[in-house]
């Protein structure tokens, strides 16, 4: 076990012990902070630990331990670090080449060390200290490959970083040659927000692990990783049922209402009602006593209980009861893997019923490219639908009346989409609402009106005396027109 959360899962169940791996990663990236965990996840284990630091001093690691609330009293650090004295006019080598001195007089020091401690886990750090001892690289590769030689002797697990500042931006693809694992470590740097870090499992001899890029974090306590969801490894075990949203018309619209373990898609333009719906549909099943959650990337939270409020839908007591639980998500503070892994979370630990993401758009600036989006989301909605989850995502497109535009298509992942649109009608702007799409059974092809009155929400029946009300301007069919109403409008 590597002692790192979620590292143990992509490896399925940890490094195999008594091979030498390569950590490999910009400063920065948390190479460090790995290590340690690895060394006192051993002393958990009865594994005695070793960390032999060629660029940082034992005061710089025990700072960086004690930031995390780690003691590394029982772990032996031996730095190599020279001295003052070597500094002077006298110490430097006249006849030899300083390479064919220090590195044979560093390894000879090393090696004294671990005979005598005899560790069951070793950390180099780092080899970019010792490439620019060895200065040709055929010496440098033969040194490493005469540490695999030794550790492998030992039954002695090694974790080599490389910082890679030696060898500019590229792969040592020599070194990962030697090395019987590869994890690589990046940092992504964004215009605005925290970066986003990421790693993979490049390479692991005779073991299977997961792969691809996995999102992680450095917190106070360490490294937290983030395993890729992959929808298939979780089997469905559910009986289908529908959920109800509690205002009857708008179930009529599903034929009794949307689908356990399936995904809605709300989409059209913004302040059409797509939220409210949302959160109705949520109320509605945590007051049948079963959890739901909502995911806020746009609105505060106060705003939005306090909207709910305002249309009969008062949170407060369902929120108290744990129920109902609402998070206000940040996307330029939050990665796309911490958010699935936090959902993934949620779903294990509670009685989940029913997921509401508001809104796409939030959760698509999370991401550095857009053609991920499709991918994650397709992931995450499989794995949901397989654990009999009512997924909800509401999503804006660009424009009001007429022509709108979608910032990017994900109605094809949805299984059911609810279509909203603004449209004119006796001089005033009215909402409607249509289902245009349900892959798990019949659904109407009617389009209602929409409207919030009194706190409360009201569905209307189905227009059948108006024609083009999803272009904006509908056109009147009917045999007599209807006469503005005179209720006041929220």
């Amino acid at each position: 076990m590597t002692g790192v959360e979620g590292l143990d899962d992509i490896l399925n169940g940890g490094l195999p012990k008594g091979h030498l791996y390569l950590i490999e990663g910009d400063p920065g990236t948390g190479k460090t902070t790995l290590a340690l965990q690895f060394l006192l996840k051993g002393l958990e284990e009865g594994d005695r630990g070793m960390y032999i630091t060629l660029s940082e001093s034992k005061l710089e690691l025990e700072q960086v331990a004690a930031s995390h609330g780690w003691s590394v009293d029982s772990i032996t650090i031996y730095e190599m670090i020279h001295s003052d004295e070597d500094l002077s006019a006298e110490a430097q080598y006249t006849v030899f080449h300083p390479s064919d001195v220090e590195l044979a007089d560093t390894m000879t020091s090393i090696l004294k060390q671990v005979e005598q401690i005899n560790p069951q886990r070793v950390i180099f750090d780092s080899l970019s200290e010792f490439r620019m001892l060895a200065r040709d690289p055929l010496k440098y590769r033969r040194q490493i490959l005469a540490l695999k030689r030794y550790f492998s002797g030992r039954n002695c697990t090694v974790l080599l970083l490389d910082d890679r500042t030696a060898v500019g931006t590229g792969d040592d693809l020599q070194l990962q040659s030697i090395a019987h694992g590869v994890i690589k470590m990046q940092s992504l740097e964004r215009d605005f927000g925290i970066k986003r870090r990421r790693m993979e499992v490049h390479k692991l001899r005779a073991s299977h692990f997961r792969e691809g890029f996995h999102d992680y974090t450095i917190k106070t306590g360490g490294i937290e990783i983030y395993p890729r969801l992959v929808a298939s490894e979780h089997k469905p075990g559910f009986k289908r049922t529908n959920v109800a949203s509690g205002v009857k018309e708008l179930d009529d619209l599903f034929r009794g209402g949307i689908d356990t373990g399936t995904s809605t898609l709300l989409i059209g333009p913004a302040g059409c009602g797509k939220s409210t719906i949302a959160l109705r549909y949520a109320v509605s099943s945590a007051q049948r006593g079963e959890k739901a959650i909502i995911f806020t990337f746009d609105e505060s939270l106060a705003t939005l209980i306090e909207r709910a409020r305002g249309l009969g839908m008062d949170p407060t007591e369902l929120l108290h009861s744990g129920l109902l639980e609402i998070q206000q998500i940040d996307p330029v503070e939050l990665s796309p893997g911490e958010f699935v892994s936090r959902i993934r979370r949620l779903v294990d630990e509670d009685n989940l019923r029913v997921v509401v993401i508001d809104s796409m758009n939030g959760f698509l600036n999370a991401m550095p490219h857009e053609q991920f989006l499709a991918m994650q989301l397709h992931e995450l909605l499989a794995y949901l639908g397989q654990q009999g989850i009512a997924t909800l995502l509401t999503l804006a497109q660009h424009g009001f009346i007429g022509a709108t535009n979608t910032p990017i298509d994900v109605s094809y992942l949805a299984d059911t989409v609810l279509l909203f649109r603004y449209f004119e009608r006796a001089g005033s702007i009215r909402q409607a609402l249509s289902v245009v799409k349900k892959r798990s059974g019949p659904h109407e092809h009617t389009i209602r009106e929409l409207t919030f009155r009194r706190g409360e929400i009201k569905v209307g029946p189905p227009l059948h005396e108006f024609e083009g009300v999803l272009s904006g301007i509908p056109t009147f069919t009917g045999s007599k027109v209807e006469e503005n109403s005179s209720e006041p409008r929220e």
